[in-house]
């Protein structure tokens, strides 16, 4: 493989219980009820605000609607990232492994369904300038479709200037991980960052589980590194 893609929310950073907690509280305002873990799964992690809201209303929501919500709810989850404290830190080995990629000119990128007030806050908090180059990430921008439409992860092959096939990715989300598949990816690697392994061990295209960064096996690379 000659280089690498990452998701961010729940693989860089394990964030997904503030957006559990924040979209619980919008669907419960959108519709009465709360999210279940298993409609969080399917219809949420990997997808754009659009598409969860149309998804919790039952229809096509305007686009004022779209930007009214998901203003509020991406509101409320970064005063969550910035009250814990505690949390707000890259995944763990994430560090470690980010800068021996550079250290190996390993091209890599970030593939997220964030939309940008979030990447730009990812991008201050992390630092993230000294890993990626800004203008190669690849974001909810209105444009892309959600995952798993593969789209976004050729986007981002493209942008590293590589093809699907000589790329890895790391995900956590089962829709991202079906994105990267139909997107022709050669090698797809699942962080278990709150799930159990068993979620993803009947995926016959996840060629890895991990539990961190430290497990990653960065023999999977076909370029010349740094001892």
């Amino acid at each position: 493989m000659d280089g690498i893609i990452f998701d961010f929310n729940g693989t860089l950073f394990w964030d997904s219980k503030l957006h559990y907690d924040a979209w619980r509280i919008f669907s419960k305002k959108l519709r009465g009820y709360e999210f279940t873990d298993d409609e969080m799964r399917k219809y949420m992690f990997g997808r754009t605000n659009k598409d969860i809201i149309e998804y919790c209303t039952g229809k096509t929501p305007s686009d004022e609607m779209v930007e009214k919500l998901a203003y509020e709810k991406e509101s409320l989850y970064r005063e969550q990232c910035l009250k814990d404290k505690k949390n707000l830190k890259l995944a763990p080995g994430a560090v470690e492994f980010l800068n021996w990629l550079k250290e190996n000119n390993i091209p890599m990128t970030i593939a997220t369904m964030s939309e940008w007030q979030n990447v730009e806050f990812y991008i201050k908090v992390f630092n993230l300038a000294q890993w990626f180059d800004l203008d190669k990430i690849v974001y909810s921008n209105g444009k892309i479709k959600g995952k798993p439409d593969p789209e976004i992860y050729q986007i981002a092959s493209k942008n590293l200037g590589l093809e699907p096939k000589d790329c890895i990715v790391v995900e956590d989300a089962l829709s991202g991980l079906e994105s990267a598949h139909r997107a022709g990816i050669g090698k797809i690697i699942a962080i278990a960052s709150l799930e159990s392994h068993s979620l993803y061990e009947n995926l016959d295209y996840v060629y890895q589980i991990i539990d961190n960064f430290d497990e990653f096996d960065k023999n999977l690379f076909n370029v010349p590194v740094c001892n």
